[in-house]
């Protein structure tokens, strides 16, 4: 391949990386994270730490891994590559009075020394990262060797999944940009952490989006959630006007509610890695 073939092929991961960053600190992600605690309960559960043991949470949003550990007298150091987030979560661990050290951090350049932590772990964060092949080689780099990883990533046949392709048919991904939703699935996850873990288990979780209607549903992520945020500012009228169809109808199919109220599951991956 020459070096003009190999450019063009290879995708401009910071530049990506400052469009996210930017969708990620647009709307409020606060807003949506917060309905997502009881994850970071279960895989805190699920991931039974001895009292003591010191936690990485990356892409911690607005903490709600970190909070699940720190509530479990962990050591956790929360990071995020935006401030406005770990802000979020500094002020929600103030309110309980957990200590947690706070760190603005790129998942793929973590900067921390090899085998720093006794866990790492990432609730529906670190799958989001353009290099997705760097981003797990750094959550095993600072894990130490005996200690654990764990992860809750949606699956691309879940509810999230379908709301992520619906996304890319109106607003194409960036070339070479794989879609976050491979984190949920088994042969990724045997790819990328396999050679150097001592087991994996993956189990197929739901959570249940509840909302007041689809309409209020749209209302939150439009206003919100950062990518959907961004997907709709970068469409014209009618092109809002089209992806608001395919999301009302996508929502349409899995919505088990029958008083006009939202209540639909979407599937995740919680994985606990056991590094060797």
């Amino acid at each position: 391949m020459t070096a003009t073939a190999h450019a063009l092929a290879t995708p401009d991961y910071a530049a990506i990386k400052a469009k996210q960053n930017a969708a990620w600190a647009s709307g409020d992600y606060a807003r949506i994270g917060t309905t997502l605690q009881i994850v970071g309960e279960d895989l805190a559960e699920s991931m039974n730490l001895r009292p003591g043991s010191s936690v990485l949470d990356v892409a911690a949003g607005n903490g709600n891994a970190t909070l699940a550990f720190a509530r479990r007298w962990c050591a956790v150091t929360s990071t995020d590559y935006v401030d406005a987030l770990l802000a979020r979560g500094r002020a929600r661990a103030e309110a309980e009075g957990q200590s947690v050290t706070f760190q603005v951090a790129d998942a793929e350049q973590l900067p921390f020394p090899d085998g720093s932590f006794d866990a790492v772990v990432s609730t529906f964060g670190v799958m989001f990262t353009p290099n997705q092949a760097q981003a797990a080689s750094e959550l095993l780099r600072v894990c130490r060797p005996g200690g654990m990883i764990g992860l809750a990533n949606w699956t691309p046949e879940g509810f999230i999944g379908q709301v992520f392709k619906t996304l890319g048919r109106h607003l194409p991904p960036p070339a070479g940009v794989s879609s976050p939703a491979l984190w949920g699935t088994k042969p990724w996850i045997d790819q990328h952490f396999g050679p150097k873990a001592k087991r994996i288990a993956i189990e197929t979780k739901t959570f249940v989006f509840r909302y007041r209607s689809p309409e209020h549903f749209l209302e939150v992520f439009r206003t919100y959630y950062g990518p959907v945020h961004k997907a709709f500012l970068a469409l014209d009228p009618a092109g809002q006007a089209a992806l608001a169809k395919d999301l009302m109808e996508t929502i349409a199919i899995l919505n088990r509610a029958t008083d006009g109220s939202m209540h639909v599951p979407s599937a995740y991956a919680e994985i606990v890695i056991a590094k060797g």
